[in-house]
């Protein structure tokens, strides 16, 4: 009686017989394939390459999407570096809030962005970056451990906003001392009236190290 084989079992005695073709080198034309790709049969040299080009083409379009991820890093890394630059040349420290946010909304081209410090020394309580901040406003802040980039939820810091009634995403940000986990000394925000401008999907490492560039720049103010 024949045994009956199995799909699996040709398939394991070609693995185990990898000279099965050269030894049969007619099969190669002669064994023919449904293609999904024309729908007609062809050989298994012919399907052979059909897989290969499917690969290749597989193969193109990661290159091209890695490609272009690196592309946009490069493009953030650049205005990253634009931005440190104009921290640097400001020699006022009382300044230095206004270029922190005037430097974001040029670089990154973000639509608004503002700042709240707490605790600034006395010689700086009269000006726009300390002004009154709410108790929930701090406990958010020191609760605040990675940067929030997502919808405007009617959060208080985005209301610091010029024009805060058309912001529709933002980035808040905890300003904390260098290398520190303990209570933030201010928070940083920017927005946009673009509901799809920051999205929770977006990564934040660049965020993050906006966050830590500020904290550095701002930390003099403080009293």
């Amino acid at each position: 009686m024949t045994a009956i084989l199995d799909s699996s079992a040709v398939a394991q005695y070609l693995t185990d017989h990898p000279h099965f073709f050269e030894e049969h080198a007619g099969l190669l034309g002669d064994v023919r394939l449904s293609s999904p790709l024309t729908g007609r049969a062809v050989s298994l040299q012919e399907r052979q390459m059909e897989v290969m080009r499917e690969r290749y083409k597989a193969l193109e379009l990661r290159l091209a999407e890695l490609n272009r991820h690196a592309q946009e890093n490069q493009a953030i890394a650049n205005r990253f570096h634009g931005w440190n630059q104009a921290l640097l040349r400001e020699r006022d420290v009382a300044a230095l809030p206004r270029a922190v946010t005037e430097g974001l909304k040029k670089e990154f081209n973000v639509p608004a962005a503002t700042l709240r410090l707490f605790g600034v020394a006395p010689a700086h309580a009269d000006e726009w970056f300390a002004a009154g901040v709410s108790d929930d406003a701090r406990l958010f802040a020191n609760g605040l451990l990675t940067p929030y980039c997502g919808s405007n939820n009617d959060f208080e810091a985005v209301r610091w906003l010029d024009d805060a009634g058309s912001i529709k995403s933002a980035v808040i940000v905890a300003l904390r001392q260098p290398g520190s986990k303990g209570p933030a000394f201010g928070l940083l925000i920017m927005g946009s009236p673009d509901a799809e401008r920051f999205t929770s999907l977006m990564a934040t490492d660049f965020l993050v190290h906006i966050g830590e560039t500020a904290s550095v720049a701002l930390a003099p103010l403080l009293a």
